[in-house]
């Protein structure tokens, strides 16, 4: 087969930190190359490096084995090089079409009615019948992922990059993407697959490789892999994880529990299957699971935030399932956003007023805050958690990752809650914050308050938790003590269809 793009010897540096160790890595024309690692082995670096996104520190890229440097996501578009990220990015209040073409490829001399005929064609490529004048904001996921695909096809795209593409997917909807991805083969496009779904990587994937720690450690034809071998590849003789040393929090009573819960997949949300949940004083609850598994709807159907159809929800002994998110908030259920900036931060105010919100009437007399009370608060909550602020007053903005994340955390327990819900409590945090973080929610616990938190990140789960249980496909698939886990146990069980024998 053609190469289309190759890289040789590519190392990436950020500071005294080595992402990428001299990777080599080729994409051929019709063929599906799977990358697989766990979190931070390098695939998104490799993958922003090929996109023109990053620069490699050293080494060097080919295309059609001529010595490239690309110069941005523009010139790698030139190329014939796209990607459709984790994340969408897509314009919410435009059109189908208006998005399609909004890096203005090719179609600057058309109208607009050219460019809805474009777009309608394009649509048509990929099996699908969606309005060209629909606004983005009103298509359901899959439908906005088929929209991105358009739009790197509209650059005349010959290589293709799909991070999690499934993550959020149906599973009709799944099936149209890997028909569509059977097309693009079959046309001569390039594809390079990220995926944590180990048997959807099996099915779809020709070539395989898998990356540990910033190197690529296999590769193999995907014909002649299997999941047993891609897990032990992924975690490789060292691959067990120590707990520090550490005892187990002392379980105490139970504080949250889900019983039965079900609910249908929605446009913003996955599915959930009869949901058994308990989270107890004084322990910590990992749940586990990849994008997509319904970890995140869980804690928002025990917070309010979403509705159960079935089941019940429990707090200290009370059903709680039809009260309102306030009304639980003041039973003693807080939550914590794992996206600080669209749902966690105010960004026109300062760290202490942040931290203050959630429980403004405790400082307020005949409905005025009384500033003396509020800032006594405040001020034992940042040493509490070691928020490094030189003052309350501080920008919430000038703190780092780490320091805005316990400050959210500590806007949770300002109103002294029974049970705390975290979601990806670690996201955009770098690794020195990311253990500081875990030391405070490890000391929450220790002090008493029942912690949940969801993570995709397997050593995170048996680093900090005490009980793990493993949600895939919108069911719980494994619970288990965290000190009887392993990796290949979470990893296996994130990957199952139904409930996994210990």
């Amino acid at each position: 087969m053609t190469v289309l793009l190759s890289a040789s010897g590519v190392v990436k540096r950020y500071g005294g930190i080595t992402a990428l160790h001299g990777v080599d890595f080729a994409v051929q024309a019709g063929q599906v190359h799977v990358l697989i690692g766990e979190n931070g082995a390098g695939k998104s670096t490799l993958m922003k490096i090929l996109a023109g996104i990053e620069t490699p520190t050293e080494g060097s890229l080919a295309i059609d084995g001529a010595l490239v440097q690309l110069n941005g996501v523009r010139d790698a578009a030139k190329r014939g090089i796209g990607m459709v990220h984790q994340e969408l990015n897509l314009c919410p209040n435009l059109t189908v079409a208006e998005n399609i073409f909004l890096l203005g490829s090719g179609s600057t001399l058309l109208d607009k009615d050219g460019e809805r005929d474009a777009a309608r064609g394009l649509l048509a490529r990929l099996r699908q019948t969606i309005d060209p004048d629909r606004r983005v904001d009103t298509l359901s996921i899959g439908e906005q992922q088929i929209v991105e695909i358009a739009k790197a096809l509209a650059e005349e795209c010959r290589m293709l990059i799909l991070d999690e593409p499934t993550s959020a997917l149906s599973e009709a909807e799944v099936e149209v993407l890997f028909e569509v991805i059977g097309d693009l083969k079959r046309a001569g496009v390039g594809l390079v697959y990220i995926s944590h779904r180990l048997e959807e990587l099996l099915r779809v994937g020709d070539a395989i490789t898998i990356m540990r720690d910033g190197r690529i450690v296999a590769n193999r034809p995907a014909a002649q892999a299997s999941v047993g071998w891609i897990i032990e590849q992924m975690l490789g003789e060292n691959g067990k994880l120590q707990r520090e040393g550490r005892e187990p929090c002392a379980e105490g009573t139970p504080v949250l529990t889900l019983s039965g819960v079900s609910r249908g997949r929605d446009r913003g949300g996955a599915a959930l299957e009869d949901v058994d949940l308990q989270a107890r004083a004084g322990s910590i609850l990992a749940i586990y699971g990849l994008l997509g598994s319904g970890r995140t709807e869980m804690l928002e159907v025990a917070f309010g935030a979403r509705k159960a159809e079935q089941g019940t929800v429990t707090l200290c002994g009370q059903d709680i399932t039809g009260l309102s998110i306030a009304q639980r908030v003041e039973k003693g259920l807080l939550f914590v956003s794992e996206d600080r900036k669209a749902q966690g931060l105010f960004p026109n105010l300062d760290v202490g007023r942040n931290m203050a919100l959630s429980d403004l009437a405790r400082f307020a007399r005949a409905g005025v805050v009384q500033p003396e009370k509020e800032v006594s608060a405040i001020g034992q909550m940042i040493a509490r958690l070691g928020v490094k602020a030189a003052t309350p007053q501080v920008a919430i903005t000038a703190l780092s990752g780490g320091n805005q994340q316990k400050a959210l955390i500590g806007r949770a327990l300002m109103p002294g809650p029974a049970a705390l819900l975290l979601d990806e409590p670690t996201r955009g945090v770098d690794v020195g914050a990311r253990a500081e973080v875990f030391s405070r929610i490890r000391q929450l616990a220790q002090d008493g308050l029942a912690v949940v938190f969801t993570t995709s990140d397997v050593l995170e789960a048996l680093a900090i938790a005490d009980r793990i249980v493993v949600i895939a496909k919108g069911r719980i698939t494994l619970d288990v003590a965290a000190d009887q886990a392993s990796e290949a146990m979470l990893i296996g069980a994130a990957n199952a269809e139904r409930a996994v024998a210990i």
